[in-house]
């Protein structure tokens, strides 16, 4: 035990380092216009705060590109301006701007007097943050008069030497080959270049010779670079097939020829001139002999290793933007670190406690057996933490591969998984109440055959406790699972095994060191009594998923079938347990039980959605003497010029509950929202909702709770998953 706390308070003081005080505002911009050579360009600056970064076109690894999307006219945008290359801690590779930085673009056909433009952008430093900006600009006679204000203003020969500074598309240069080649694995090819350095000059720039642009079907990876003795330069970039993911799927063309030719797209580095421009090549087909002989060739020379520091060249010393480069602190491993702590926190959550009371129990049931065999229960406890944490990870990426938008605890906005549930909750009570005798976490036999001493039920325990440990968000959990959901499919599954090993680690720490349960009690007959209470706490939490159950259907009618599903299950197992053993009375009755679920699965009118809102709107309401409204973005609009609180929440949410109860019911936010004229809106993710997913993953969240703070000009304020009343009035 002494183990254990030991490494909680160690993850959890490192943890505590890694947070970081977020500046009021990470990213400021600049709206202006200026002629150049006859053109009416328009310049959209940003300013990020020092040491804070926003992304490329091609984000890398990890990030978002940043966007900007005019709502009532077209633009025809120039080349991004040159980003930086950052390596950060986890070999994640990013690329991307810090200090000031400016994206031009002209306005194709007549140019509106009012012009009407919104930019995102995600901006990262040890966390990363969403950000927006909506701007609505007068425009008359080449003057133009945005709204909001500049948050600064850039000199028009800054704007001028920016857009000079811009990368140009060039010929693809004569002293470059290219050429593709088949991987040996099953999706995967390489690109292998190699460059003839007449000028024997090293890169200016902390880029790689070649900087991908993002191309379909194609997930264009990192630049390996080498220099030959005669320094020539060598270089291969790893390129997987992404094709199976697309909609509808692009099959990967096994004998070598491309159903469409694919352009590949590169910033070029020109170790001569020094200059960074883009350029172009067209594949028909690729080689499928593969690169052996390049990768051969390529171990004896020197490797390059990217820098890490920039050295502009003297072009761009003239501009004013201090180029430093600073690696990205929030890296995968960060990530992972965050994703273990969550799952760790998890084992505390109401939501978890029925089963980790359950599998305590267990553990004093094995207590006095030997050292391999308490290892082997807790390992197969964790085996279906982490199995059912990587089932969950391959749903979400088969549902994210169709389109759908989903988050944390998205199976709980299905009927039909809640149902299932309740009916296995139910199952597992009756166990506990004596009912039978069925492997579970507290039990060993299935009738008279004994099942490998609880292995099977240890396993199922860990199943049953993911599955309810989803509706909570614990302590750094948001930040991993924002993370994960909008990462690649390898990053989705490796920080959801982090958060499986977490909330497994207890008891696997227990298997390691098995005299940390000496602190359990003996086994006795006391353990008759607490198994009919850890049975209670199961009907409680089924009671829960009930309430749920019903927010999610409409009218009776599927509540009317599932409770009788119910009551037929309890009366078949109380049947075989005190009326009658004989095997045909005790099928009847399992069959009879059977029926109305049968009728609930197969009925159309059981799960039907009577649209996306639950009554959870109307009991905020009762409980409480302050008005709450229904969200939705156009109500956020309507309510600019005062202050608005607002509140993402679900029924199945367990974390959601706990901060209503302990902040929003209070008499202390009930004065504060009336000393402050706060509006209060109000989000319901029971069901689910595609309007509400959007605007959470928009803001950088997977799942609720979610919390912010909308300022009168606008400004929109994420509080995070947890508030307190200090948080509340910190940001207003």
């Amino acid at each position: 035990m002494r183990s254990i706390l030991l490494s909680f308070c160690l993850f959890f003081s490192l943890s505590l380092q890694a947070e970081e005080k977020i500046p009021e505002k990470p990213v400021e911009t600049s709206f202006q216009v200026f002629r150049h050579q006859d053109q009416t360009i328009f310049a959209l600056s940003y300013k990020n705060f020092p040491h804070w970064h926003t992304y490329w076109k091609n984000p890398g690894d990890a990030g978002l590109p940043t966007k900007i999307e005019p709502k009532n006219f077209q633009i025809k945008e120039f080349a991004w301006p040159i980003p930086k290359r950052y390596v950060e801690k986890g070999d994640i590779l990013a690329y991307g701007y810090d200090g000031e930085y400016t994206r031009f673009f002209t306005i194709e056909g007549k140019v509106p007097e009012r012009l009407e433009l919104e930019s995102t952008w995600l901006v990262c430093k040890h966390i990363c943050i969403p950000g927006k900006v909506e701007i609505t600009a007068n425009y008359n006679r080449g003057v133009l008069t945005p709204s909001p204000a500049n948050d600064f203003i850039v000199p028009e020969n800054q704007l001028q030497l920016r857009f000079d500074n811009l990368p140009h598309k060039r010929d693809w240069p004569s002293d470059l080959d290219l050429v593709l080649k088949k991987g040996e694995g099953d999706l995967e090819l390489f690109a292998y270049y190699n460059y003839t350095n007449t000028g024997a000059k090293d890169l200016f720039h902390n880029l790689g010779m070649l900087t991908p642009y993002r191309v379909e079907p194609l997930d264009i990876m990192r630049e390996k670079l080498y220099r030959s003795n005669e320094g020539n330069l060598f270089g291969k970039i790893k390129v997987a097939w992404d094709g199976e993911y697309m909609d509808p799927p692009v099959a990967f063309p096994q004998d070598g020829q491309f159903q469409k030719p694919v352009t590949l797209k590169f910033l070029w580095q020109d170790p001569v001139s020094e200059k960074v421009s883009i350029i172009e090549k067209t594949f028909d087909r690729f080689d499928l002999q593969g690169g052996k002989a390049i990768d051969s060739l390529m171990s004896s020379m020197n490797f390059l290793a990217p820098k890490t520091n920039d050295s502009p060249s003297d072009s761009e010393k003239k501009d004013v933007v201090n180029i430093q480069s600073e690696p990205l602190s929030q890296s995968f491993l960060t990530i992972l670190f965050f994703a273990f702590i969550g799952g760790l926190i998890l084992n505390i959550m109401p939501c978890v406690l029925p089963v980790i009371s359950i599998k305590l129990f267990g553990l004093v049931i094995h207590s006095d057996e030997s050292h391999a065999s308490i290892f082997k229960h807790n390992l197969f406890y964790t085996l279906g933490v982490l199995t059912t944490f990587l089932t969950l990870a391959v749903a979400i990426l088969v549902l994210k591969s169709t389109g759908e938008n989903i988050g944390w605890g998205f199976q709980l906005q299905s009927p039909v998984f809640v149902s299932l549930m309740i009916g296995v909750l139910f199952v597992f009570s009756l166990n506990l109440f004596g009912l039978y005798e069925f492997q579970t976490p507290g039990g060993k036999t299935l009738g008279n055959v004994e099942l490998k001493k609880g292995f099977m039920g240890d396993f199922f325990g860990g199943v049953l406790a993911t599955i309810l440990s989803t509706p909570c968000s614990a302590p750094f959990l948001g930040t991993a699972l924002t993370f994960a959901f909008t990462s690649s499919p390898i990053e989705i599954i490796l920080t959801f095994q982090a958060i499986g090993l977490g909330l497994a680690f207890p008891f696997l720490m227990t298997g390691i060191f098995p005299k940390t349960i000496k602190f359990l009690p003996k086994p006795g007959l006391w353990m008759e009594s607490v198994k009919k209470f850890l049975g209670l706490t199961l009907i409680l939490t089924m009671i829960w998923l009930i309430d749920v159950f019903i927010s999610l259907t409409s009218g009776n009618l599927p509540l009317m079938k599932l409770n009788t599903a119910l009551v037929l299950i309890f009366f078949a197992f109380y049947f075989q347990k005190y009326i009658s053993k004989k095997n045909h009375w005790r099928a009847l009755f399992f069959v009879l039980a059977a029926l109305p679920v049968f009728s609930l699965y197969t009925s159309p009118m059981s799960f039907e959605n009577s649209g996306s809102d639950s009554d959870l709107l109307d009991q905020k309401n009762a409980q409480t003497e302050i008005l709450w409204e229904k969200w939705s973005e156009k109500r956020m609009e309507e309510l600019k010029g005062e202050t608005v609180f607002i509140d993402f929440t679900a029924k199945w949410c367990f974390t959601c509950k706990v901060n209503d109860k302990l902040v929003l019911q209070t008499d202390s936010f009930r004065n504060l929202v009336r000393d402050q004229n706060l509006k209060l809106l109000l989000g319901d993710w029971t069901k689910y909702d595609p309007v509400i997913g959007d605007f959470l993953k928009k803001n950088g969240l997977v799942g609720v709770p979610a919390y912010f703070i909308q300022k009168p000009d606008g400004t929109l304020i994420n509080l995070g998953e947890t508030i307190t009343i200090g948080k509340i009035k910190k940001n207003l």
